[in-house]
Parts: structure tokens; sequence; C-alpha cells
């Protein structure tokens, strides 16, 4: 096993950890969501209760962002995935530079990802990949 293929499997455990790690936080706006749903139901009522509209702007923009990060959650693993069959280089390079926004371990994994994977030698292991494990 050469160190380019012990690099590209170190990153994919990397990236199963951090995909998990981002559906997991991707989930605290559930708790904005609560919040926008008793402002529905009246649960803030009182003399004067909130509008309607803040209570669907609580549920709505949290929502939003639970939808992007199980989205991004899911690419980084598929990633991951994708690294340890040696498919998909183009791929797992746009992934790469996502994660570079997610500071800091996903800053420090995009990057790592993004030198290895430039190497020639590198790009070489994703073209010898059989065409039969490259269904995903």
């Amino acid at each position: 096993m050469t160190q380019d293929e012990q690099y590209l499997d170190l990153l994919s455990i990397f990236h199963y950890v951090v995909g998990g790690v981002l559906a997991l936080f991707s989930c605290f706006p559930f708790l904005h969501i609560a919040v926008g749903v008793a402002v529905l139901s009246g649960a803030f009522g009182g003399n004067n209760p909130p509008p309607p509209a803040f209570g669907w702007l609580f549920i709505l923009v949290p929502a939003m962002f639970i939808l992007i990060g199980w989205a991004l959650s899911v690419s980084i693993i598929m990633a991951g995935l994708r690294l340890k069959r040696r498919t998909s280089h183009t791929f797992c390079l746009v992934v790469a530079g996502l994660e570079c926004t997610l500071f800091p371990f996903g800053t420090v994994l995009g990057i790592f990802t993004l030198v290895v994977l430039l190497k020639d030698s590198a790009k070489e292991l994703f073209s010898n990949v059989p065409a039969v494990e490259s269904r995903f």
C-alpha cells in the first residue's frame, strides 16, 4: 500500500466523522422550529402576542439551515465513500472545496484533501479503478 493510498484511506475515515458531526450539529435549529411552532400555536399569547409571520420566520429559516446542513453532510459522507473506492475524483475535489467553509475541522480536512487529490500520483489511483466499482 502506497503512501497516497494510506492518505486517501485516512481522509475517507475523517470524511465520515466530519459528515456525522455536521449532521448532528445541523439538528440544533430544531429548537428554533419549536419556538416558531409555539408562536403559531399561541403559547406566547398574553396581551400583545407576536404576529404569525414571526412564527413562520422561526420555522422556515431554521428548516432551510437544517436541509442545507444535511445535504452537505450526505455529500461529505459520499465523498468519504468515493475516496475509499477511488472513484469520482472531481466530485471529491468539489466537496473538499465546500468543506473549507466549515471552520475549523472542515477547513483542515478540505485543505488536506485538496493537497492529496491534486497530486499526480493520487490522480492515477482514481484512473485505475475498474468500472464495476464505480456505481456510487
